[in-house]
């Protein structure tokens, strides 16, 4: 007889057989002699302690009516049956035992003496609401589904866990009100069913003890670890969560060794890459694979014998090999046997998991005793597989979509302010293939939006670039003269004097400029003529060679020439490119939570980018002209912030080179269209091409009637053609005066015609720079309106 601690309950539990005795009341009474005699033996029995019939609530006294209560149970509990069913009188949703089967007594002993039967709680709140729900039904009269399935779980005796489903015949119980009862409407059910997890509202129409459960179950016991390691299987992996939960393998394992019946198996798994024929370890998931021993990627036929990868490979057909050790003798160290021994492998299972006649994974079971998996067991496999299939095809699915939403990321133009635009039709697109049509994934176009443009650009960046490379060439030349003139001097022969000739030919032409072949002139001639020189002068002379290995030091790898002051200028264009592109995409953040707009930003020789704005771009929120004068004077600020890191990054540069700053005011609306081609937004028609060719060729456009270019440093050049873009950009500029971002000192200019594009002009604004540079406070157009009252 086993109790446990009660718990709080709406019902207070009453031990009786009260109603199992009226059952022998009645044979007494009836026909049958044979049934008759057995009747009086139990009422006779059962007589003198009429607490049996009454109902005691002291479990204690189990113990003490052991033989009586036994007898009156003897038929219940036959004893032809006791050793197959699995049976236990109980009280229901508890784990008192008053009387059980030999069969369930072997299960519960060889459980190990530490273990005590307890039934699968679904929460103590849960356990309450449950047994409201029986006494709603049961006492009340409501028709509520309340079929929710109780376990027994429980350790055989080598440790694997089995399950135990429970159902119960309560023949031999009565539920009955106490005075702490209430009464149930179907408005007071309605609001229980509403609020189906609020076990205090639940405690307040049905109290605890306000009914006696006044009798016993018997709960018949069936095993079903076979089903519930299928379930616990299907659960884990179709868990949304299943790439990386907490203690998953570890859990998946456990549930492989009930599937089995088997204490001692372990579960691991191996990717297979079809276009590489190797099987690749599984990342994120803390499966380890046997097939790969402790590699990351082995090639599937080093892996495998024949045999193996004719079934797996080939075949996609389970693979079992029951004797390791004589497999590995046999095939004298062949794999898998040698790297399944050296692991402790004895017996092992390989399963292709395959979807589609494509082969994913192999799932390897295996266990460190021989003969215990097998080709016969290794069919029980059938059952879990198109889980396993399902949950591997979903976790490519998740990879696969995760590798293009980095490409999208890293390598496309696809901003998050349009995306919704490309979410939209490749729903439409996804619709029309369903449905059997013929799709297309149409162009993306977003009209009437207003474009901003913006660069600071390196000033003479040819010309700092073709500095550094005419110093690198003049240096080289020079160092390879110096060898030249050594090995003249030594052996005195005429083609040493040639080539010395043709290096101070080459050395001559480039001192005063360097001209555009000038450089891969130079390169041929070292290559083809005076490399296979040193090589031959290395070899000859030791002086030699160590001035030739001084040379060859100093020579770059990645361009096979000198690249000091080449150096000096990439780095020095990485650095500033870097830095500004981190302020005004850190920038963009703020700028979009103002109003969503469209954003890319090249690196060039500099740094550029594009805005659009516009009613099209924003899904969901009201546009208005005033978002578009917003931005403007946001990027009026994050240049001169950019023009800011600059000042205070050029004494850092390997060379400090000079800035120029530029934006472009564009009045009119135009149309983007997404090229799917070239993955990039562009403008759509020939009248919004001109923008494009503006845009192209600002930059070199001069002072009208002047040499002087409009880029200069120190100045922000705004150009524009409409006078009211004039007034509200001098108007901003203006405002920030005030605010620290420009001195006093404004022009307007005009420009010279550009071809096909005429009547530009253009503010310079001189800026005024920090060396204390504060992170930048963003100026609002509302801060702008609320200055101008002032």
């Amino acid at each position: 007889m086993v109790q446990h601690e009660r718990k709080i309950m709406p019902v207070k539990h009453l031990i009786s057989f009260e109603e199992l005795l009226k059952k022998y009341d009645e044979h007494l009474e009836g026909d049958d002699p044979f049934l008759a005699a057995t009747a009086e033996r139990i009422l006779y029995a059962q007589s003198e302690y009429p607490e049996l019939r009454d109902g005691f609530s002291d479990f204690t006294l189990l113990e003490k009516y052991k033989d009586v209560i036994d007898r009156i149970l003897q038929d219940t509990f036959t004893e032809a049956l006791s050793t197959n069913e699995i049976k236990v009188a109980t009280l229901p949703y508890q784990n008192t035992i008053i009387k059980s089967s030999k069969r369930f007594q072997k299960i519960i002993s060889e459980a190990g003496k530490e273990y005590e039967p307890e039934l699968r709680s679904l929460g103590d709140d849960m356990d309450y609401i449950m047994s409201c729900v029986v006494i709603l039904n049961f006492y009340y009269g409501f028709q509520l589904d309340f079929s929710r399935p109780y376990f027994y779980d429980i350790p055989d005796v080598n440790g694997v866990m089995r399950h135990y489903r429970v159902l119960y015949n309560a023949d031999f119980i009565n539920i009955i009100p106490t005075e702490k009862s209430k009464k149930i409407t179907q408005e007071d059910v309605d609001e229980l069913l509403a609020r189906p997890n609020d076990v205090d509202l639940w405690m307040d129409k049905i109290p605890p003890e306000s009914f006696i459960s006044k009798g016993f179950v018997i709960a018949n016991l069936f095993d079903v670890t076979m089903e519930q390691a299928i379930s616990d299987i299907k659960s884990k992996l179709i868990s949304k969560d299943h790439l990386a939960p907490d203690n998953f393998t570890e859990e998946l394992q456990e549930t492989f060794k009930s599937f089995f019946k088997l204490p001692n198996i372990r579960v691991g798994f191996a990717n297979f890459n079809v276009r590489q024929d190797q099987f690749e370890a599984v990342a994120g998931m803390g499966f380890e694979s046997y097939l790969l021993n402790g590699e990351v990627i082995v090639g599937c036929k080093r892996a495998l014998c024949e045999e193996s990868y004719r079934k797996l490979i080939k075949e996609n057909s389970y693979f079992a090999i029951t004797d390791v050790n004589r497999m590995a003798e046999q095939s004298s160290g062949m794999e898998p046997y040698a790297g399944l021994k050296k692991q402790g492998v004895q017996s092992a299972i390989f399963a292709p998991i395959a979807y589609e006649n494509k082969l994913l994974g192999i799932l390897e079971i295996v266990s460190e005793k021989k003969g215990v998996l097998n080709g016969v067991n290794a069919q029980k496999l059938d059952d879990v597989l198109p889980y396993i299939v399902s949950a591997l095809v979903r976790n490519n699915n998740e990879k696969n979509n995760r590798i293009d939403a980095i490409i999208q990321n890293e390598c496309t133009s696809v901003h998050s302010s349009v995306y919704w635009k490309f979410q939209e039709e490749a729903k439409r697109f996804l619709n029309d293939q369903l449905e059997g049509k013929a799709p297309t994934f149409r162009e993306i176009v977003f009209k009437d939006v207003y474009p901003l443009f913006g660069q600071i650009d390196i000033k003479d960046s040819s010309k700092a670039r073709n500095l550094a490379i005419q110093r690198d060439l003049m240096i080289q030349l020079s160092e390879i003269n110096d060898v030249l003139v050594i090995a003249l001097k030594k052996w005195n022969l005429p083609i040493y004097e040639e080539l010395n000739f043709r290096v101070n030919n080459h050395l001559e032409s480039i001192k005063e400029m360097l001209y555009t072949n000038s450089e891969q002139s130079i390169f041929d001639f070292v290559k083809d003529e005076i490399s296979p020189v040193f090589e031959h002068l290395k070899k000859s002379d030791v002086v030699l060679e160590k001035h030739i290995l001084a040379y060859e030091a100093k020579i770059d790898l990645g361009t096979d020439s000198y690249y000091d002051h080449r150096k000096n200028y990439d780095e020095s264009v990485t650095l500033i490119n870097k830095k500004l592109s981190s302020v005004i995409d850190k920038r963009q953040e703020s700028a979009q939570a103002m109003f969503p707009h469209y954003y890319e930003r090249y690196k060039t020789d500099g740094v550029e980018h594009n805005m659009y704005i516009g009613a099209s771009i924003s899904e969901n929120t009201d546009y208005n002209n005033l978002y578009l004068n917003n931005l403007r004077l946001w990027q009026l600020q994050v240049m001169c912030e950019m023009e800011n890191v600059h000042y205070v990054l050029k004494p850092k540069l390997p060379i400090p080179l000079d800035a120029t700053s530029l934006i472009l005011v564009y009045n009119t609306s135009l149309s983007i269209r997404f090229r799917m081609d070239e993955k990039q937004f562009d403008v759509d028609g020939t009248y919004n091409a001109r923008y494009e060719v503006i845009k192209k060729r600002i930059d070199k456009s001069f002072i009208k009637g002047t040499t002087q270019r409009l880029t200069q440093k120190g100045l922000l050049s705004i150009v524009y053609s409409q006078k009211k873009d004039e007034l509200e950009y001098l108007r901003y500029i203006t405002f920030l005066r005030s605010k620290g971002y420009f001195t006093d000192k404004i022009e307007i200019v005009e420009l010279e015609g550009l071809q096909g594009v005429s009547g530009l002009k253009a503010i310079r604004a001189e800026i005024l720079y920090k060396r204390d540079q504060e992170p930048e406070k963003t100026y609002t157009y509302e801060d702008l309106m609320e200055a101008l009252k002032e």
